[in-house]
């Protein structure tokens, strides 16, 4: 059982440490507002992490194996990145300072863009109803519910572990930031955010035909 633990715990960091869609925007708030703004998207990220995690170990996969359903998400998903990524620039173009634009509401806004951002999140649909099933089957043998309740405990654990991770290394990155290095990394992140949502376009397009 703490092998199953540990090995779920190393899969959750190897799962959300690779850059993408999340930690673009994890950066892009962190860096112009800090620990909390970036911590709280990435514990958004954990609601989609969390919901294909229990819909592929509770044998539920064939919902998103439903095409209709799988393009409402990608669109949902597209039209997400494309805000997020006019906002970039937006940013970028207006040469916004950290810290600039901070208000009461703004956790709630980082919680719901790291929350939206997971769920319609390709590679989580493609993890946890392929590879991340395989590995849990091939681990366990016979699964029993101890072992599923072990498994997703210790993917939780390590997801959690990794949101203090990557915040903090944003908040600590903050020091070097000047004016002109912000505005490069709206700009940068604005991009970053547009080629995935072509890519998940392009490739709702392509299951669609």
């Amino acid at each position: 059982m703490t092998t199953l633990f540990i090995s779920s715990f190393v899969l959750a960091i190897s799962f959300c440490a690779p850059p993408g869609v999340i930690t673009a925007e994890t950066i892009r708030r962190g860096a112009a507002r800090g620990f909390i703004p970036a911590l709280f998207v990435q514990f958004g990220s954990l609601v989609g992490d969390t919901t294909w995690a229990v819909i592929a170990l509770t044998g539920l996969a064939f919902v998103i194996q439903n095409n209709t359903a799988r393009v409402i998400l990608s669109l949902i998903g597209i039209i997400l990145l494309i805000k997020l990524a006019l906002d970039s620039l937006k940013d970028a173009r207006d040469g916004k300072e950290p810290g600039s634009g901070a208000n009461h509401t703004a956790a709630r806004g980082d919680f719901a863009s790291g929350a939206f951002l997971s769920l319609g999140n390709p590679m989580n649909i493609v993890f946890w109803t392929g590879l991340g099933t395989t590995v849990f089957a091939s681990i366990t043998g016979a699964p029993q519910p101890i072992h599923f309740a072990t498994f997703f405990t210790g993917f939780l654990g390590g997801a959690i572990f990794w949101c203090f991770v990557m915040a903090g290394l944003v908040a600590w990155g903050r020091q070097w930031m000047t004016s002109s290095f912000f505005r490069f990394l709206n700009a940068a992140c604005g991009m970053i955010l547009f080629y995935f949502a072509i890519q998940l376009g392009l490739q709702t397009v392509q299951n669609l035909i």
